[in-house]
């Protein structure tokens, strides 16, 4: 399993254990409000906007939120506009950071960014500097005790996807963007429940870190991804479990 992977998805429980639901909120609204405003406001001909509705279930969000956020994507009421800005970065170690924001205020969400890579351990980096190491792609990991891994992998490239990984726990599914909810709803209708769903950027290689340089590199992550305007962070990284768990459980 690639590294960023544990590390998101023992932050996704830490978040539900810590009922961290105020941020996920901010995040989701966003993201639905972008994706009405580019597609409209119909999920069934918008798959941007049945995505970020599906995260929204799953955040257990009021349906009158994401009624709202809706209707301010498609200009029915008034609203804050919204900017998607990526942003490249280098943190400990050489690894390659790819931060996803939605903003209403760029200038501001680039200082307040840059002055948290400042103060650990990462720098900013000029567009195209690490995104080529990067590929958008449909991501579901599934825990291996639910079914046989011949039996899901014929369940999903039926569906459409492009490979499969496991580890000692989990699967690892990725799908072309195109066909990843159709993958989701294949495994759905197994009565396989998922660790994680979401498209994301997938790095090509990764880089071993370790030791301090490795806790560095997390609280960095940490410390972007808690910033209300930062949607996703991908990074490049291959961690030992037990720091990853470690950082996780701090």
């Amino acid at each position: 399993m690639s590294g960023h992977s544990k590390w998101k998805t023992n932050k996704g429980k830490k978040a539900l254990a810590d009922a961290k639901k105020g941020a996920t909120y901010t995040k989701v609204i966003k993201e639905i409000t972008v994706a009405a405003r580019e597609g409209g406001g119909n999920p069934e001909t918008n798959s941007k906007l049945r995505t970020a509705m599906a995260k929204a279930k799953e955040a257990n969000m009021p349906q009158d939120n994401v009624k709202m956020a809706i209707k301010r994507g498609t200009g029915e009421i008034p609203g804050v506009i919204y900017e998607e800005v990526i942003y490249e970065a280098y943190g400990p170690g050489g690894v390659a950071v790819l931060v996803e924001a939605l903003t209403d205020n760029k200038n501001r969400t680039t200082a307040e960014l840059r002055s948290i890579m400042s103060k650990k351990g990462g720098n900013m980096a000029g567009a195209g500097s690490v995104s080529w190491m990067f590929v958008k792609k449909g991501f579901i990991m599934v825990e291996k005790n639910q079914i046989q891994e011949d039996e899901l992998m014929n369940i999903v490239l039926d569906a459409g996807a492009e490979d499969i990984k496991s580890d000692d726990k989990n699967y690892e599914i990725y799908t072309p963007p195109s066909n990843f909810e159709k993958v989701k709803e294949a495994v759905s209708a197994k009565g396989i429940k998922t660790l994680d769903a979401e498209i994301t950027m997938i790095p090509s290689s990764s880089i071993k870190l370790a030791g301090n340089e490795a806790k560095q590199l997390l609280a960095l992550i940490e410390g972007l991804e808690e910033h209300d305007d930062v949607q996703n962070v991908s990074a490049n990284f291959d961690i030992p479990d037990e720091i990853i768990e470690q950082m996780t459980s701090a």
